[in-house]
């Protein structure tokens, strides 16, 4: 691992007019290492990785890429830089074969001037080849990606992301629509992309997931960080108790007892 971090995030806010979605967050993520973000619905994960792929600038903080301040203007921008994001509709057609899914907006092209065409022999030989890198056999790359699994859809947004030269890759909620068994093959795909030496984000509410193939942890609540954490300084169930607010279950349970207690003290009283 590299000391200096890939990509890093200092003290961001950001403000929807009176609204704080983000308050002084910090973040880095290194290269060849899985880092997770975690939360609940509207702990802030989703407007976080807007500011780390460029969809949103933060109102206040500084982003680091390669150890270089930078301003991304847009999700394109993010892209030339090697930031890419996969999302949960993963922007595939479901009736196209999966070479040509594989190369949307970016076709291979052979011949030249009134003679330049789509080169769809060396697309599905590139597609067979980098989906075999990620422990994928295709047999047919004519299979529309409609007919395929979760899991595998998700394989081919996470291929393509590396082939076209991704160094940062941000995954928003992947296994969230999925059973057990796919969420299962798309954390293998996640280890595989660290493995290629990429930092990857992985965006989840599920603890187990994270904890699986996470090298670091960033806990948000309500707009702020709860914790950061390595892989080696919290237990998955320490983990498990940080994103489930188990201490405030407690205490509320704690305070409905002592409420009931008093009623019924009352009752006696009254009695």
């Amino acid at each position: 691992m590299s000391a200096q971090p890939i990509l890093e995030v200092k003290n961001v806010s950001k403000l929807f007019g009176s609204v704080i979605a983000l308050s002084n967050i910090s973040a880095k993520v290194y290269a060849g290492e899985v880092t997770c973000l975690l939360g609940d619905n509207g702990a802030g994960k989703s407007t976080l990785i807007k500011i780390l792929s460029g969809v949103h600038q933060p109102t206040e903080g500084e982003y680091y890429f390669e150890g270089q301040p930078i301003t991304l203007n847009s999700p394109r921008e993010a892209l030339e830089r090697g930031i890419a994001t996969v999302y949960q509709d993963l922007s595939l057609i479901p009736l196209m074969p999966i070479w040509r899914n594989f190369f949307l907006g970016l076709e291979p092209t052979k011949g030249w001037g009134p003679f330049k065409r789509f080169d769809a022999a060396f697309a599905k030989k590139t597609v067979r080849e980098e989906m075999a890198k990620m422990g994928i056999d295709i047999r047919d790359p004519n299979q529309a990606v409609g007919t395929m699994s979760g899991g595998e859809r998700q394989s081919i947004a996470i291929a393509r992301a590396v082939y076209f030269g991704a160094k940062v890759l941000i995954l928003d909620e992947p296994t969230a629509a999925l059973g057990v068994k796919q969420a299962g093959v798309v954390l293998k795909y996640v280890v595989q992309a660290k493995t290629r030496g990429l930092g990857v984000v992985f965006i989840t509410h599920n603890p187990h997931h994270a904890y699986a193939v996470g090298d670091r942890f960033i806990v948000l609540k309500r707009g702020k960080t709860l914790g950061i954490w390595k892989k080696d300084e919290i237990s998955r169930e320490e983990l498990v108790r940080a994103m489930s607010g188990v201490d405030e279950l407690e205490a509320l349970s704690h305070e409905l007892n002592e409420i009931a207690r008093r009623k019924d003290l009352e009752n006696q009283a009254a009695a």
